[in-house]
């Protein structure tokens, strides 16, 4: 099948989930932002927000410029012909996929920092079922969005330039603005997060969100630009870069079958999506979590049943096409399953939390050290899952191939598998993104100093957000080690074309007894825990200056503390203070993102460059895994005892967790998502690296 016009249909998708997105944007912007007490504090917030993301882009145009004039400029010393990943195509392509990248960041952030006020309001005048529905609707805009701009954006440039070599690039653009965003965000959320907590909490003694703390409204900006500007940022890339992938893989062997299929999954993903929004509902008296379930599980089934009729007509002639049904729907059977285990070791009253807990009793040391436990043994389930459903998906449709073409096109199915689980990604930013804006709506209750019964709604929304958040990271994991599957195979495709003179029997190996493999696979296994060093200690740096700015305010501004008439914090100070940190600190790990893998590939060659991103993804994804789960788990443990056991709050106990929480935020905020953009940035580098390496 050889039809143009079903590319059209893909970017026809991408661009009814912008519409759908912004029609929504409207609906909740109509919504009432309630007392004016409200009003002002919702702005604060979005004008924080807003100054953070603007200073961030600034500063990586000069990047995103060089990179650009490298990417062009390469034609003109690299010889092999106009396809190579190089030239004004795949300039374009790159600067396409950054400028996106961060259109999706505004249009979200627009979206949660808008709504706040008027979810806080829905719960004050018309109950928590009405404050589920305005926080969800502003979640799934940043949802569709990134979903949306993701298709419509890879589907026109193939449109355009009908070729996926040459468009690879949008998904290395995508990568890099993720990262960055990825890393700045976590530590401008963190740095504000642990400065309000230690200094508020801990010495001061304060509730969270007590308008007394400078860094509270530091802490909601931060909320947003981590959990919604961050995470929508890692997807869209996820997204693209999976896209792009199994389009490479497809065109070398299906041609355009296995190049269109990925765009169609996509689409029906969008609007299995944006369908599934509207299942998202409940009582008064209802349970939201299962609602949000609700919505996630319609999604997946409508998706499946699209993809069984695509995937059996489109693949007809190859006879595959259940295989690669099959495929897909292992992909999607990983969201529900990553999940679940996420829950299982972070949720609140688990039984791994409750040790965490257990624990505080006798003080921070015994709760650091079984957070850390829990967080090591969280990983084991989830890797096993991935490596099930990694095979599952090569046997599928290499079980339902003919004998000579089962194993190489069994890889496609890997490809898919990955495509399955990012089908899905508007959803699940949706669930992510409803999270900040509960825990906003709750600090504005507090803020504005509403009746104790809104702010008990707002909770019950914000640790369902707590949940979605860490289900979310769960998925944006996953989605990493299927991802950078995919990615290696497309880069091993790329290199085999670009060697396939010297190669012996034309097939590119990676062996593990070459030493060069191994040398690359240790450099690779390495990076990960220097760019987690790297953002760990920024966070700690970053956090010092906030601390010290918060006890400064306690201790000059006569009667902050006490509360007194006239007395107020310097919000903008604080804010100021966390954005200028964080986009100062997240240029070095930046730098060793882009640059470890053109320096393995360029000095060691392509073998080494295999082994550098085998080691990179493997401990990439197990340090995402446990740094996300521990940081999880010692927050809800946190938050159990807060809910009056073990003492509740002020308690020896609770002083206890408060520290173990202090120690996870990074972990689980920062360090833990630096790694899926990563393991991402190495592989879409790869991806343009591979046709112009020298030597392997």
């Amino acid at each position: 099948m050889d039809n143009m016009m079903l590319a059209y249909y893909a970017a026809g998708a991408g661009a009814l989930a912008l519409l759908f997105a912004l029609f929504t944007l409207s609906s909740v912007l109509k919504e009432d932002m309630g007392t004016p007490k409200m009003r002002e504090i919702s702005e604060a917030i979005h004008e924080g927000a807003m100054a953070f993301l603007n200073r961030q882009y600034k500063t990586l145009i000069p990047f995103v410029v060089i990179i650009f004039i490298l990417l062009y400029g390469a034609k003109f010393f690299v010889e092999g012909g106009e396809h190579l990943p190089v030239g004004g195509t795949s300039a374009i392509s790159f600067l396409v996929g950054a400028v996106l990248s961060a259109v999706a960041g505004y249009i979200g952030m627009t979206s949660t920092t808008k709504a706040n006020a008027r979810t806080t309001e829905a719960a004050r005048s018309h109950g928590m079922a009405k404050a589920l529905n305005v926080s969800f609707r502003a979640g799934a805009v940043m949802g569709l969005s990134v979903a949306g701009l993701g298709l419509l954006g890879v589907s026109v440039l193939y449109i355009v330039f009908q070729s996926p070599l040459v468009i690879n690039s949008f998904a290395f653009g995508a990568s890099a603005i993720a990262f960055f965003a990825r890393i700045g965000g976590g530590i401008y959320t963190k740095a504000a997060d642990v400065g309000a907590d230690l200094v508020g909490k801990v010495e001061a003694g304060i509730p969270e969100d007590d308008p007394r703390n400078p860094a509270v409204i530091a802490d909601n900006v931060g909320d947003n630009v981590g959990d919604t500007a961050g995470m929508g940022a890692d997807l869209f890339e996820s997204y693209a870069a999976t896209t792009i992938a199994a389009m490479l893989i497809g065109n070398t062997l299906f041609g355009f079958t296995g190049i269109i299929f990925p765009l169609l999954v996509g689409a029906i993903g969008i609007i299995a999506s944006i369908i599934g929004t509207f299942f998202v509902r409940t009582s008064e008296d209802g349970n939201p979590q299962a609602a949000l379930n609700v919505g996630l599980w319609s999604t997946n089934v409508m998706t499946a049943v699209g993809v069984y009729f695509l995937a059996n007509t489109l693949f007809a002639e190859q006879g595959i096409g259940f295989g690669v049904f099959m495929a897909v729907l292992a992909g999607l059977i990983v969201n529900v399953a990553v999940g679940y285990l996420t829950e299982m070791y972070t949720g609140a009253g688990k039984p791994a939390v409750n040790r965490i807990a257990e624990a505080s009793k006798s003080g921070p040391a015994t709760n650091v050290i079984h957070g850390l436990a829990v967080g090591m043994e969280s990983t084991v389930l989830p890797m096993l899952v991935f490596a099930a459903a990694i095979y599952f998906s090569f046997w599928a449709v290499g079980s339902a191939s003919p004998p000579d073409k089962a194993g190489l096109w069994a890889i496609y199915g890997i490809a898919m598998a990955a495509m399955g689980m990012l089908s899905t990604a508007g959803m699940v930013v949706a669930m992510d993104s409803f999270g900040p804006v509960a825990d906003n709506a709750g600090g504005i209750a507090e803020m504005a100093e509403l009746p104790p019964e809104v702010r008990v709604k707002t909770d019950k929304l914000d640790a369902v957000g707590n949940t979605t958040a860490a289900i979310a990271k769960g998925f944006a994991i996953g989605s990493a080690a299927l991802t950078a599957l995919a990615l290696f195979s497309a880069y091993v495709d790329g290199v085999k074309h670009k060697f396939a003179d010297v190669l012996p029997g034309g097939e590119f190996i990676v062996n593990l007894t070459e030493p060069m493999v191994l040398v690359g696979l240790f450099i690779g296994g390495a990076v990960p825990f220097l760019v987690g060093a790297q953002t760990m200690r920024a966070v700690g740096e970053a956090a010092f200056g906030m601390v010290e700015e918060v006890r400064r305010q306690f201790r000059e501004i006569p009667g902050l503390l006490e509360g007194k008439p006239g007395a107020k914090a310097d919000y903008a100070r604080c804010v100021d203070i966390a954005t200028r940190s964080a986009i100062a600190k997240m240029i070095a790990p930046g730098i060793v993102a882009v640059s470890a893998p053109i320096l393995v590939g360029f000095l060691l060659g392509a073998k080494a460059l295999a082994g550098f991103l085998a080691g990179l993804t493997c401990v990439g994804v197990l340090l995402a895994l446990f740094l996300a789960n521990a940081g999880g788990a010692w927050d809800n443990a946190k938050k159990w005892i807060e809910q009056g056991n073990l003492g509740g709050k002020k308690s020896d106990p609770h002083k206890a967790a408060v520290v173990g929480d202090t120690v996870g935020d990074p972990c689980k905020d920062t360090s833990g998502p630096a790694m899926n953009p990563l393991i991402k940035v190495a592989g879409t580098i790869s991806l343009i690296l591979g046709p112009l390496l020298t030597r392997l």
